[in-house]
């Protein structure tokens, strides 16, 4: 993973001391570069920590949050990227909301992509609304995470595998 962006040295900190210091960033900073990289630091935290420990579902809530509630899309994009990444299952339907009705074109794309990311196909008949979505970019996305999910289907063993529907396994 690439180094992310740590200029306040927010890693030294604790794990509730990072977690407080990053939901006021991203609740109150006015730079969304700022809110951006504390996203990416939030969301790395679930890598290091158990997952009973209660802060484990908190920063997956913050995530959410920040999906549905920050006021630039890039911000949004990242927060569904990151909710994607870790295959945040039981916020499916939070990222559906997003591909549907968020303002942003960047974030319905993104909502999308993110659960193209997810380790199930659940989703798949509520997110074929978003092939109707006025924007290209949201219904190739969308095209594009429903072949994905095909191709799954083709060979559950492997999460990406480099095999088409068509095509027989060698």
């Amino acid at each position: 993973m690439d180094e992310i962006l740590d200029d306040l040295n927010i890693r030294k900190l604790s794990a509730q001391e990072r977690f407080d210091k990053l939901i006021y960033l991203i609740q109150n900073s006015d730079d969304e570069s700022l809110r951006v990289d504390s996203v990416w630091l939030l969301s790395e935290m679930r890598d290091f920590i158990k997952i009973d420990d209660p802060l484990y579902e908190k920063i997956a809530d913050m995530l959410v949050w920040v999906l549905h509630n920050d006021k630039n899309g890039v911000v949004k994009h990242e927060a569904a990227y990151e909710i994607g990444r870790q295959n945040m299952i039981n916020k499916i339907p939070d990222l559906l909301r997003a591909a549907v009705s968020d303002d942003s074109v960047l974030v319905r794309h993104e909502s999308v992509e993110a659960l193209g990311l997810m380790k199930t196909d659940e989703f798949k008949e509520k997110v074929k609304v978003c092939l109707k979505d006025p924007a290209k970019e949201v219904r190739e996305t969308t095209m594009f995470v429903l072949k994905r999910i095909m191709r799954r289907k083709y060979d559950p063993n492997s999460p990406m595998t480099r095999f088409s529907i068509n095509q027989k396994n060698p």
